[in-house]
């Protein structure tokens, strides 16, 4: 198995890239009232339009999915990625050059969605094609441990995108935000996209991946054999990824709107809280894709789910009571729950396909549950929030997710290769 493993820098570039994929991506969420201000004219509703963007973007994803899952599965893991990267640098570039809303009106919000909707349609192929590189590239006994990293760094650049907001807002007054410093965090995210793809195109091409182009065993149409042939892992993928995007964008990137909006924190604090809560993940994730590799993907999202169950409500009540203390813990512990099925639910998704069409299947499935649990999330959040006036509507949607999804869970088989105990 070792001599058909990419080199260790190819599988590192492939992981730690995705730090540029998910601030790129979350920062439009993290600084989502600065954005309601900036490009929908602020006031009362200003803030449900501005996240009503951001779940739009999620309708490209499985777009993005299905044609970067084409090129992957046709033409290698390796261009698509490049391809993938230089899209993302290229709308972030251009939305940090737009027109605001006070210099040309509406017109500034319709061109900001726009360049969203090309943002969502790249990153509709860049986890998945990185969880497919480093699920073939890596050695199996050690394929939850890499993959999770690739989690972890998504993580690092939520953090990024977190910190960089609550630094560009604490520094500047009102009018400077207003005016230009809103485009600083834009302008770092198209530097740091640059700069990835170059790391990228050093990157070696899959060997699963090699073998079967050598083979000539390559599927015509990639999409169709998945849908024909791997059904059932589509609807597997589906489920770990619609508890993985509800419990991550309510769980961890809907905080900040939602402290805010509900008065419990200034914009500022809760933005510094979220950072805290990052942090959290970013050092439970490789623990818990090391665990999955001992004691096996299914165990790990039973737990998981039973946890999403059975804490969400509880989290959100606590931290809409107005202390800072209450409001870290239940972040900090919404977190944790959240970056753990991030862990385990990339490689178990990826591994409930077979490699011809690996790419395409993963992509397909594990998109399209974001669109209806991952971007639309926020906007429903804060809808119910404000429709009832509970804190608890956010926690009630996890919940029932994870519900839902864990006799799915329990009739998975396990993908992973355990070693004797």
């Amino acid at each position: 198995m070792a001599g058909h493993r990419v080199s260790r820098r190819s599988l590192a570039v492939a992981a730690l890239s995705t730090v540029v994929e998910w601030y790129d991506f979350t920062l439009y969420l993290y600084f989502a009232t600065v954005i309601a201000r900036v490009f929908f004219g602020g006031g009362g509703a200003a803030l449900a339009t501005a996240l009503g963007g951001f779940a739009l973007a999620y309708v490209m994803r499985p777009v993005g999915a299905v044609a970067f899952g084409h090129i992957a599965d046709r033409y290698g893991r390796r261009p698509m990625l490049l391809l993938s990267m230089a899209l993302m640098a290229l709308a972030m570039l251009l939305t940090a050059l737009l027109p605001t809303y006070s210099q040309i009106g509406a017109a500034a919000a319709w061109m900001l969605v726009g360049l969203r909707l090309v943002m969502g349609f790249s990153v509709g192929g860049e986890y998945t094609g990185v969880i497919a590189y480093l699920l073939e590239g890596a050695r199996a006994e050690r394929r939850g441990l890499v993959a999770s990293l690739a989690a972890a760094a998504s993580e690092v650049g939520a953090l990024l995108a977190v910190g960089v907001s609550a630094v560009t807002v604490g520094a500047l007054s009102e009018t400077q935000l207003q005016a230009w410093g809103w485009r600083i965090p834009y302008l770092v995210g198209a530097a740091l996209a640059g700069a990835v793809w170059l790391a990228r195109s050093t990157m070696e091409e899959s060997p699963d991946f090699e073998r079967l182009r050598a083979e000539h065993a390559l599927p015509a149409n990639p999409l169709a054999d998945a849908i024909t042939h791997q059904w059932g892992g589509l609807l597997r993928a589906f489920a770990i990824s619609a508890l993985g995007s509800i419990t991550y964008y309510v769980g961890i990137t809907y905080v900040p709107a939602f402290l805010s909006s509900a008065g419990a924190m200034s914009e500022t604090a809760a933005l510094w809280l979220s950072t805290i809560a990052a942090v959290a993940v970013i050092l439970v994730t490789p623990v818990v894709g090391l665990l999955s590799d001992r004691f096996g993907r299914r165990p790990s999202l039973l737990a998981l789910a039973a946890l999403s169950a059975v804490l969400p409500i509880a989290l959100f009540s606590l931290m809409a009571g107005g202390s800072v203390a209450r409001a870290l813990l239940g972040a900090v512990v919404l977190a944790l729950v959240a970056g753990g099925v991030s862990a385990v639910g990339a490689i178990a998704s990826g591994e409930q396909f077979g490699q011809q069409s690996r790419a395409s299947g993963l992509g397909l499935g594990y998109t399209a549950a974001t669109v209806i649990f991952g971007g639309l999330t926020p906007y429903v959040a804060q809808r119910l929030v404000d429709a009832t006036g509970s804190p608890l509507m956010p926690g009630i949607m996890i919940a029932v997710v994870a519900v839902a999804a864990l006799p799915v869970f329990a009739l998975m088989r396990e993908t992973a290769p355990l070693r004797p105990r």
